[in-house]
């Protein structure tokens, strides 16, 4: 089954992971199919937090792609941000 999850990178203790597409069976930082954006959980400031192609996470969610309870979090974070902007 295909995937849409984190794959952790950053130094210890700075985490930063991307959230791509990839069979569930693989490891969590292994390889990948697709990135579909980044999320940067300490960001401050004018940094970016997060950011997703929505239209390529459509095409693989209408693909079957099932979506990890984080990011799945994430995406209505995202779509909730967009329309209080």
């Amino acid at each position: 089954m295909v995937t849409i999850r984190m794959a952790r990178g950053g130094s210890k203790k700075r985490p930063f992971y991307n959230i791509v597409v990839t069979d569930s069976r693989k490891p969590r930082d292994s390889g990948y199919i697709e990135r579909l954006g980044f999320f940067n959980p300490r960001a401050t400031g004018q940094e970016v937090r997060l950011e997703l192609k929505k239209d390529r996470v459509d095409h693989w969610i209408k693909e079957g792609a099932q979506l990890s309870t984080r990011v799945n979090t994430l995406l209505k974070e995202s779509a909730s941000a967009e329309a209080a902007a």
